[in-house]
């Protein structure tokens, strides 16, 4: 995991390449590689938040209605929240990263 780490209000994320990506998060150029999120031991990408639940189900993690505006998992035996865009189009690779942290050996993220 290489790249620029910017922080922007209240929030540290992980610019991964600098040249296609602006600091505010904007993608530059048309030549960029999307990201994609892999369940590892089905080899399975994830493609909708569906999907996503039931592997974080099957991992323990729960499905958390605090925030309406929010699709959020928590994990009675950690303090680890997972929150993502509701929208599954917004769903980016500091989301990705976010997860394969709080579930190592279980998920990683690809270039395509």
């Amino acid at each position: 995991m290489s790249g620029v780490w910017v922080f922007k209000n209240g929030v540290v994320r992980l610019v991964e390449n600098p040249a296609t990506e602006s600091l505010d998060g904007s993608r530059q150029g048309s030549n960029t590689h999307r990201k994609v999120l892999v369940h590892t031991p089905s080899n399975e990408v994830i493609t909708s938040y569906a999907l996503l639940e039931s592997k974080l189900w099957s991992l323990g993690w729960e499905r958390y209605y605090d925030d309406p505006d929010l699709l959020q998992f928590h994990k009675r035996s950690t303090v680890h929240l997972i929150s993502l865009p509701k929208d599954f189009n917004k769903f980016k690779s500091i989301h990705m990263y976010d997860i394969v942290v709080k579930n190592r050996n279980v998920f990683e993220v690809r270039d395509t």
